[in-house]
């Protein structure tokens, strides 16, 4: 995929997504949760182009050993989502802010943890060997981009949360199980370039 097909395809408007999508509940009304920013960071490879993935360090507090897009909190320092995202990918990852070309985002995704995470969608140019924040990151690795573009690779499964089962997008790769709030905006990637044909 191009960066102007990738681009084209997240200038569509979409409506927000949530954990909740798949359950018979609604997501919480009111506030809109504590505001976060995640980076879809593409990069390309003599194979095809791929994106950037983490695995959650095991003894941390809030989901820890998951995978997950890097990203966090919008802090005030932060100009916006997208600078949110490419500070949280620094500190994360080792990406450096000026190493990524921002092409779009997807829409607001809401978390059963109450965040209210924006995607940012950017192409990473140039070398880059990622660098794991000690303490926060176990992994580093990266997924075919068509293999989380095709919606056939996604999956439906349910387990019991908080008394009730709740039903939701995986996308495995390899070893990886790519599940929750992370497939969920994976997939809404996936829906918005199949969406453009």
């Amino acid at each position: 995929m191009t960066p102007d097909a990738l681009r084209g395809a997240l200038a569509r408007e979409e409506a927000a997504t949530s954990d909740f999508d798949l359950d018979d509940r609604a997501a919480p009304s009111g506030a809109d949760g504590r505001a976060a920013a995640v980076l879809i960071a593409v990069q390309d490879h003599p194979g095809g182009a791929r994106i950037l993935l983490t695995k959650r360090a095991s003894h941390l507090k809030h989901h820890p050993g998951q995978i997950a897009l890097p990203g966090g909190k919008i802090e005030p320092m932060d100009a916006g989502p997208e600078a949110a995202a490419l500070r949280e990918a620094w500190e994360e990852v080792g990406l450096p802010p000026g190493a990524v070309r921002v092409v779009g985002r997807l829409s607001a995704h809401r978390t059963v943890t109450n965040f209210t995470i924006v995607p940012i969608v950017g192409l990473i140019e140039g070398a880059f060997t990622p660098r794991p924040e000690v303490g926060e990151v176990e992994e580093v690795f990266s997924v075919p981009l068509s293999h989380v573009l095709s919606p056939a690779n996604y999956r439906v499964e349910e387990r019991d949360w908080r008394g009730a089962v709740r039903r939701f997008y995986t996308v495995p790769y390899g070893p990886h199980y790519i599940w929750g709030a992370t497939a969920r905006i994976l997939r809404g990637l996936a829906d918005r370039v199949a969406s453009c044909g």
